[in-house]
């Protein structure tokens, strides 16, 4: 058996540096009237850091898991239970054919900026025209981490380096009421994936990158490809147990194997072409499938020019938006040749020798 390193944690911190931390969410003098209420929270929320209590609502797995005795999170059970009945709904002939969208920009005007995104426009552009080919849109705007109240995506922790199956799928890393990182908002996320058909992810270019929510959110979906379903196959995170599970062989099953995809990148002075082949290389990797060479598209609106400018340059750009929706139009064609069986991957049989 390969050997668990240890040694990078910090010690725990310190009931004073707690206390500070606790309070700086009640930093706002409203808040000065309720101290004695505020001592007695921070009391119990010490109590469950010490106590390690991540989880505090469990129950027996039951049937169907690797331990049926091993007590499951209630939290990750439901949240585990609708992406069951997700894939199924995804699975039939019968259900509408839906796409999600992803504005992957951070700017919306119900925050600093006080101006909606490009982005957004263009999520706007592709609706319109999925939605006249009779399909179903979800949208999932990823500014709503920077204007929501209390709305998070927390970090990847990156379980899957120390071994695939202790990446559970759907993610058990949060919530994690011990440490308070709570409210994340993956669990609605990974669900919006799998029922879709589609999917087509839009954004901007942010010094050379993708934005820091869709980074996020792509971390997290880490355990879509090849992540271990059932937690109790590991007894939660215990690394000696995932090691011992990938060396013994593992499948690295693509959860979300077999959904269009389109992607729209668009800056204002370089990095565009980066980031579009990143997307793409990642959603060929999950085992999405390409919806056609007008399906990927690069851009830069307002080359150079201020900032001050880049709406009035979209609107000037009518080439851009027409390739935008042709975006829509080959997604939409991809997921109706998909679910008929007329669009298959070549290579969709074929076992890598080198899975991971």
């Amino acid at each position: 058996m390969t050997q668990v390193r240890k040694g990078q944690a910090p010690a725990p911190v310190a009931r004073e540096a707690f206390h500070e931390r606790f309070m700086q969410v009640f930093f706002d003098p409203a808040y000065q009237g309720d101290s004695e209420a505020l001592a007695r929270l921070e009391q119990v929320a010490w109590d469950a850091y010490r106590e390690g209590n991540k989880a505090p609502l469990t129950s027996k797995a039951g049937p169907g898991f690797a331990d049926p005795d091993y007590e499951l999170s209630d939290e990750w059970r439901a949240t585990r239970d609708k992406l069951l009945a997700a894939q199924q709904a995804w699975s039939q002939a019968g259900t509408p054919s839906r796409v999600l969208l992803v504005c992957g920009s951070s700017r919306n005007d119900g925050t600093c900026p006080g101006e909606i995104s490009k982005t957004f426009r263009l999520v706007q552009l592709a609706q319109e025209v999925l939605q006249a080919e009779g399909m179903e849109v979800d949208v999932l705007d990823l500014s709503r981490l920077t204007s929501d109240y209390d709305r998070h995506i927390h970090p990847c922790k990156g379980c899957v380096s120390t071994a695939m199956p202790l990446c559970h799928w759907p993610c058990s890393c949060y919530p994690n009421h011990a440490l308070r990182q709570t409210g994340d908002w993956m669990d609605e996320i990974y669900e919006l994936w799998v029922r879709a058909h589609g999917v087509i992810l839009m954004t901007p270019v942010y010094w050379y990158q993708v934005t820091s929510p869709l980074k996020l959110m792509i971390d997290r979906l880490v355990c879509a490809d090849g992540g271990n379903p059932d937690p109790t196959s590991t007894h939660g995170k215990k690394p000696e147990e995932a090691k011992a599970l990938e060396l013994a062989g593992w499948g690295y099953p693509k959860h979300l194997a077999g959904r269009a995809y389109g992607v729209v990148v668009h800056g204002d002075v370089e990095g565009a072409t980066g980031v579009r082949h990143a997307l793409c290389d990642w959603l060929d990797w999950m085992g999405l499938v390409d919806a056609g060479q007008q399906a990927t598209l690069e851009r830069y609106i307002g080359y150079y020019q201020p900032y001050a400018l880049s709406h009035d340059a979209l609107d000037e750009d009518a080439g851009t938006q027409e390739e935008v929706r042709n975006v829509a139009r080959a997604v939409a064609q991809a997921v109706r040749e998909l679910r008929a069986g007329r669009l298959v991957q070549p290579d969709r049989h074929l076992e890598r020798p080198r899975p991971k």
